[in-house]
């Protein structure tokens, strides 16, 4: 086989790639896109389906499309079905609380929280809660806050409330950072409340477990994340966040032709740390991984992924953003430089060419680790 023989396919319940870190903002539009602008100029087909099952003894996906079932063979497969929220069995958390975990999630949050002036004046009709004080909730959070400061009339006392189980808010940012985010949430009146759990969400608010009321007309669960609930199909040993073990080359371990990357793997990036579910470790996982696939295949050499750096850029509304360097998340820039880093990230290195250029496109899939990001002057 040579590399003119070879037919990839992607296979996907979906048609439009969605630009997920950016389902807190108020217009989802550009976040959208359609996979066969990508796709066709590459000649990668496309099977809208969803994946039901892996034989990997027979080296099949069983799927269903259109109410049908199938079964797809493979001589390799790269599994890459992200994460998903966590929702624990809170009363009342799946009928009533928003979230952002998807587009039509961040859509349909868009359109409550456009249509709150619409309602009959109530108690907590211009509060949101946001559970989960980690960097989506931060986000959600902050951004909320901007956008009722042009919005929400003040007579109805707007507020957002920030809550987590943990002592503190920003718990994953480290020592450095935490400062920072707390002027940010001052600056924007956004009002905190660590070392609290939700025990009950119902449509005008939510019961702390402490017995504590919150009225809210909004609720919006940012806590916790788990990989898809698929990978425990497989034949391997999960991590603590249900990731699929891989080596260096993305491979499975103990499972043939098998790779996986993005948020449904767990790599060792540098020999210490493991992967985090964002953007910063899935795309390069995402590289490498097809590029193995293929080398494999061919009987060509593969690749080996190592990624020297880390950084976090967590957007804070119109405070701006910080920007964090290293493992221990020293912070690096603030406020409006920071925010611009964030911009450059979320609006333009994160996303495929869009001009349907094939060479644009397979130089963006090659298997190469960007620099860091770069840093502006305030």
């Amino acid at each position: 086989m040579g590399a003119a023989d070879l037919d990839i396919t992607v296979l996907d319940a979906n048609t439009h790639h969605s630009i997920r870190v950016r389902n807190y903002e108020s217009s989802l539009a550009e976040t959208w896109i359609p996979l066969n602008t990508v796709l066709d100029p590459v000649d990668v087909g496309h099977i809208q389906a969803e994946v039901s099952g892996i034989d990997v003894n027979a080296r099949t996906v069983a799927c269903v499309s259109g109410g049908k079932s199938q079964s797809i063979p493979y001589d390799r497969l790269v599994v890459a079905l992200g994460s998903r929220l966590a929702r624990p069995p809170i009363p009342g958390l799946a009928e009533h609380a928003f979230d952002v975990d998807t587009y039509a999630a961040g859509e349909r949050l868009n359109r409550h929280i456009a249509g709150l002036a619409d309602l009959p004046p109530t108690d907590g009709q211009y509060t949101v809660l946001v559970v989960g004080a980690g960097l989506t909730g931060i986000e959600v959070a902050t951004d909320i806050a901007t956008r009722f400061q042009s919005t929400a009339p003040s007579s109805l006392r707007p507020r957002v409330v920030l809550a987590d189980h943990k002592p503190w808010i920003g718990s994953d940012m480290g020592d450095s950072a935490r400062p920072v985010i707390a002027q940010a949430l001052e600056a924007l009146g956004v009002e905190t409340l660590p070392g609290v759990s939700v025990a009950g969400v119902d449509e005008s608010g939510a019961t702390l477990s402490d017995g504590t009321r919150i009225p809210a007309r909004t609720v919006i669960w940012c806590a916790g994340m788990k990989a898809n609930p698929f990978a425990a199909t497989l034949p391997v040993e999960l991590d603590r966040l249900g990731r699929i073990p891989v080596d260096s080359y993305l491979r499975v371990v103990s499972i043939p032709g098998v790779f996986a990357a993005g948020d449904i793997a767990a790599l060792s990036v540098d020999g210490t740390h493991s992967s985090v579910m964002s953007c910063q470790h899935s795309r390069p996982m995402g590289r490498f991984a097809g590029h193995n696939a293929v080398a494999d295949l061919l009987g060509r050499p593969m690749l080996s992924l190592q990624i020297p750096w880390y950084t976090t850029i967590l957007d804070l509304g119109g405070w701006g953003a910080v920007y964090t360097e290293g493992w221990d998340r020293r912070v690096a820039a603030t406020g409006a430089a920071a925010k611009r880093t964030k911009e450059l990230i979320n609006r333009q290195r994160i996303y495929p060419p869009l001009n349907g250029d094939r060479k644009a496109l397979l130089d963006a899939a090659a298997p190469v680790v960007q620099t860091a990001p770069p840093r502006f002057s305030a």
